[in-house]
């Protein structure tokens, strides 16, 4: 990622569609699993810090840390007034042992550089949890969905859901729910970068950045699509077959409170 990415991901976090639909769609995931209580939080990959303020709503009177590999979203993150801050990768988390209760990663790991990289986060993850803590897990779908959007933001792989659910499984989790979302854009998207691809195009650069001035309508009706997704994902049983994010919840088993 430049610079001028980590700029439109400052600025964007708070209202952007897609921004402000997943979060609706992570609090209806995280919600019947993560009733009122203090809890220590960790960020891996907390980017510009947009989720730390949000995830205060599972911390009580616990804290909030974020974690990332590249000074310039730390800074972002301390001008939006966090201040539990680490520099450190998600491979190699400087923190001691059944630290945390909940640890979450948003398209992160599609993110980290080299074979098998993703997994050694997984299991540092795993690690950092106290037994019964809960991970939430988010990355982007389908490798043959890999545009210019995931060139310039630097994505090494995609998952589908099996994947995804198949490598926290072997990290040592418990899955307690998975689906994929932002299904409804699915289609569009699809189409659109197959043409692409087609046409031997590579796109224009990341999607996240601000819609023109004459395009803002298009935010409400977008944030209303991942919202109608986060009101069907209310039934604990209801589940997404197809979308542009693969999602799984993991929880690590009670009976490592005897190692």
């Amino acid at each position: 990622m430049q610079t001028e990415d980590y700029e439109y991901l400052y600025q964007l976090e708070e209202n952007f569609w897609w921004f402000a639909g997943m979060r609706e769609i992570t609090g209806v995931l995280l919600d019947p699993l993560l009733p009122p209580r203090d809890r220590v939080i960790l960020d891996a990959g907390c980017g510009t810090g947009g989720n730390l303020e949000w995830l205060a709503r599972y911390s009580g009177n616990g804290c909030i840390v974020g974690i990332d590999l590249i000074p310039t979203a730390l800074e972002f993150c301390r001008e939006r007034g966090s201040q539990r801050l680490a520099r450190g990768s998600a491979t190699d988390l400087p923190f001691a042992d059944e630290a945390f209760d909940l640890v979450t990663s948003f398209d992160v790991l599609v993110q980290i550089p080299g074979r098998g990289a993703d997994e050694r986060a997984m299991r540092e993850m795993f690690r950092v949890l106290k037994p019964g803590g809960v991970a939430f897990v988010r990355g982007a779908a389908f490798e043959w969905m890999k545009s210019g959007h995931d060139l310039a933001l630097g994505t090494q792989r995609r998952y589908t859901l099996d994947e995804l659910w198949e490598k926290l499984t072997r990290a040592g989790f418990e899955v307690l729910r998975e689906t994929y979302a932002n299904s409804l854009l699915f289609p569009i998207a699809a189409v659109r970068r197959l043409a692409l691809k087609r046409l031997g195009l590579a796109g224009s650069g990341s999607d996240v950045k601000p819609l023109p001035q004459n395009l803002q309508w298009l935010n409400r009706v977008l944030t209303n699509a991942l919202r109608w997704e986060a009101k069907r994902l209310r039934d604990p049983k209801a589940k997404l077959t197809v979308g542009l994010s693969a999602i799984c919840i993991v929880r690590k088993p009670d009976r490592y409170r005897e190692r």
